[in-house]
């Protein structure tokens, strides 16, 4: 017969730690206090570049924005992608998908943002946490110029294949060209001799390539090794990639700015910053229901650590069992203090 998996105070006090840390990290990078139209372009939550506030618009004529007033009628730099209407991913399905029968994570891809399966990223998912960002194979391919970068600092991928027999060379001379062709436009290639430093152009000189497949996984500061020259700028802008070239529009960084802010503000309680938008009486009831599970299961958890015991999983099972007793007396009116 198997043993009952317990956990003991510390494990139950770490994990605590950890859900602040990772409720801090998605949370408290947003402002409640500023109204994100005018910062449309840059990443505006965790998930979303793309997207500002539509309320006050003409989509919601009845809804005024208190923070911000005054807005076009239509917020035409919006991109509503097929995930504003709850699906995700090349196989458009819902998440979670409830007739999916594999468990599988979803990457979130840096240029379309929109969330991918793992298994339908047609490559392997490296098992290295320095990985942080990934671009799918449909943006890659929408901007040639990406594999050029990939094939020096990303994620090592399968090597592309060596065109042997009769005509061999001609082939790699046309595909070069090409290359050339999509990457340096005429009105680029005119500049050449005024941008000897030119990064990009230097890369594609060494000729190191790879299978233009699959997703790419890149590392952590990838981005500052993106050439940024003039001729580069206006490249990766009129390819709507600019923010490529800002290394504090990742996640990461926006992760960060929310555990730094969290830091900074000690007290402050990532879910209570998460009620602005409730009604006065919303978030009382919420509030004072809250305070009251933590110092519950505060004082739970210091009855097992006084005596010296383990939480079991079914001690937690029997506390929320009591608590949504608890609840059900409250709402009936009858709860009473003994």
């Amino acid at each position: 017969m198997c043993e009952e998996q317990t956990v003991s105070l510390v494990d139950v006090l770490e994990e605590d730690e950890e859900l602040e840390e990772e409720a801090s990290a998605v949370l408290a990078g947003s402002d409640s206090d500023h109204c994100s139209y005018p910062l449309v372009g840059f990443l505006l939550q965790a998930s979303d570049r793309n997207f500002r506030c539509d309320c006050g618009n003409r989509k919601f004529s009845d809804l005024q924005c208190k923070l911000q007033p005054e807005k076009d009628d239509i917020n035409s730099l919006n991109k509503y992608s097929h995930n504003f209407f709850g699906v995700y991913c090349t196989c458009r399905r819902p998440y979670p998908d409830p007739d999916d029968p594999v468990e599988d994570e979803m990457i979130q891809c840096v240029v379309c943002e929109d969330w991918l399966h793992s298994r339908h990223l047609g490559c392997v998912v490296p098992d290295c946490v320095e990985l942080q960002e990934m671009i799918c194979e449909a943006c890659m391919k929408r901007s040639p110029v990406l594999w050029v970068y990939a094939a020096h600092l990303a994620a090592a991928g399968p090597e592309e294949p060596k065109e042997e027999g009769p005509g061999a060379e001609e082939i790699t001379a046309k595909s070069e060209n090409h290359e050339k062709d999509v990457t340096e436009p005429s009105c680029k290639r005119s500049h050449e001799e005024a941008e000897p430093s030119c990064r990009l152009k230097e890369l594609q000189a060494g000729g190191q390539k790879r299978v233009q497949s699959g997703a790419v996984f890149w590392p952590s500061g990838w981005r500052s090794k993106l050439c940024s020259c003039a001729s580069c700028q206006l490249m990766l802008s009129e390819a709507g990639l600019s923010f490529l070239l800002d290394e504090a529009d990742t996640v990461l960084e926006y992760e960060n700015k929310g555990k730094t802010r969290e830091r900074e503000q000690p007290g402050t309680d990532p879910l209570m910053s998460a009620l602005d938008n409730l009604s006065r009486v919303q978030q009382l009831e919420i509030i004072h229901g809250y305070n009251d599970m933590k110092t519950d299961l505060k004082d739970f958890l210091q009855r097992f650590a006084a005596e010296g015991k383990v939480v079991t999983s079914e001690d937690i099972r029997q506390f929320f069992e009591q608590q949504s007793s608890k609840r059900r007396r409250m709402d009936a009116g009858t709860f009473s203090c003994s």
